[in-house]
């Protein structure tokens, strides 16, 4: 007997978001997307609506104008799961708390959703867990909804790395420097590579540039990790990281002067 499809419900305040989402969930046949809102008001109404029917999973922005995503979890008369989406690790971290499925950090790929949809798929028949009925989750979602009103960070100091079904977080203030190499982006910690999500481009975007300076296309440094800045024959420059291991690491020509600014030589 072939299996019910998941019913989900998505809320975020970007419709670009929503779209994408919806084409990439599209391609999962045991997933039904069954309604969808960018006002989270109006998705309150939805969610809290008997003719509507019950979802089994919800796919929740955290950051949004007027109402977060844990207020709205506040104001549901039912927990779905949740699998949170979010364009911070701030928000991830507080996400965590509340037991969620999965969070995906935007933009969305499609690995990352894979990954969250096997997760949920293993809880078939979907039931409700202990946490959604403790007394003391309602509690819980208002202290973190406070905790986000007007305060959203310009950058995260901690940054979520995953190998496998294990996520770990790495406070950024120890990561030396980022690396990509072959489709996969790392943060360096103690020698020790560390798998993230982001690409170097979206870390650059995304970190505190006055920590975080991307010295060539596959590299960003901790600038507080700089030990030397040594210029070699036919102009190379190369950094000397401060770690055990005194990693260099070459700086690209085109990145030279920024870099120079930066250290102000």
């Amino acid at each position: 007997m072939e299996a019910t499809p998941l019913r989900a419900y998505l809320v975020d305040d970007e419709p670009l978001a929503i779209e994408r989402l919806k084409r990439l969930l599209a391609s999962h046949e045991g997933l039904e997307v069954t309604g969808t809102a960018t006002d989270p008001s109006q998705a309150l109404e939805d969610l809290n609506n008997p003719l509507h029917g019950a979802i089994d999973v919800l796919f929740l922005d955290i950051q949004m104008p007027g109402m977060t995503g844990f207020d709205l979890l506040t104001r549901l008369m039912v927990q779905p799961f949740v699998i949170f989406t979010t364009a911070y690790d701030e928000y991830a971290l507080r996400a965590f708390e509340v037991n969620s499925i999965d969070y995906l950090v935007k933009p969305i790929e499609t690995a990352q959703l894979a990954r969250a949809l096997k997760k949920l798929d293993r809880l078939r028949p979907v039931s409700r867990s202990d946490w959604q009925q403790s007394p003391d989750l309602p509690k819980l979602l208002q202290e973190l909804a406070q905790s986000l009103r007007g305060q959203r960070p310009e950058y995260p100091r901690r940054i979520a790395s995953r190998v496998g079904e294990r996520i770990s977080f790495l406070d950024l203030e120890s990561v030396t420097h980022f690396l990509a190499h072959e489709k996969l982006t790392y943060a360096i910690v103690n020698g020790h590579r560390h798998v993230v999500d982001q690409t170097i481009v979206e870390l650059e975007r995304r970190l505190d540039p006055a920590k975080f300076l991307r010295i060539h296309r596959a590299a960003l440094v901790n600038v507080d990790w700089i030990h030397e800045v040594n210029s070699w024959f036919a102009g190379k420059v190369v950094l000397s990281l401060k770690d055990p291991q005194r990693t260099q690491i070459p700086v690209a020509r085109d990145r030279v002067r920024s870099l120079k600014a930066r250290m102000g030589i």
